[in-house]
């Protein structure tokens, strides 16, 4: 049972692995520091962290339904052609969470990229490394349409450094801002361990479909072309 005042939603979108991955850091801060979290998501990202996390409360969120174009060309198109189902989504999951901030006595939630997850009588944080969505002659629009939506937010945290050198570059960094950004540094679930060499190549790879298989075929023919 989580403990009255102490629970702590956290949800991170379900597009590929990386935004569950590197809440696994902020979750195990939040246990350190005698909170609770409560995982919330959907599909492979949810399901990721209730492995990693088996003794926490875990909800499912509404799907964002992403899926990327097979063609670079068509990107666009089927990011728009998406856009219905990706709102209908945040529409529902500000719904889920109105209710949940009542029934979890919620004293704080941690969405990472989820646009709905935040509630006004809720301290309220976003994590995102896109202060700026850079989609080409479109790039103003997206960008301000984002960060429209971050100001609804009482915080907004990216995974980088302030200064330069950074990870993020142009994405994570804004000339001027008029809403509360902190740079919390690199987030990674990953931790040094001095160990003998065991393979030559190691390939990591996440994210929507189709894209995500399409590399996977790309990168074994190059491997193997060696």
């Amino acid at each position: 049972m989580s403990m009255k005042g102490k629970n702590i939603l956290i949800a991170p979108l379900n597009w590929g692995l990386g935004h569950a991955t590197r809440c696994i850091p902020i979750i195990k801060a939040l246990e350190k520091n005698q909170y609770t979290p409560i995982i919330a998501s959907d599909g492979a990202a949810l399901q990721l962290l209730q492995k990693e996390f088996s003794h926490l409360q875990a909800l499912e969120l509404p799907s964002y339904q992403i899926e990327y174009a097979k063609n670079g060309a068509d990107f666009k198109w089927k990011m728009l052609k998406n856009t219905p189902k990706m709102v209908e989504a945040i529409l529902e999951e500000k719904k889920v969470v109105k209710k949940w901030v009542k029934e979890f006595q919620l004293v704080g939630i941690i969405s990472d990229n989820r646009l709905g997850v935040y509630n006004k009588k809720v301290q309220s944080v976003f994590i995102t490394h896109q202060l700026n969505v850079l989609s080409g002659n479109t790039s103003w629009i997206s960008s301000k349409l984002h960060q429209q939506i971050i100001k609804k937010f009482d915080e907004c945290w990216i995974p980088d450094f302030e200064g330069e050198p950074s990870l993020t570059g142009k994405l994570g960094h804004l000339k001027k801002s008029n809403f509360n950004l902190k740079y919390i540094g690199p987030l990674s679930r990953l931790e040094k361990e001095n160990l003998s060499f065991k393979y030559d190549l190691m390939v990591l790879l996440s994210g929507p479909e189709p894209q995500r298989g399409i590399l996977e075929v790309l990168l074994l023919e190059k491997v193997i072309g060696f």
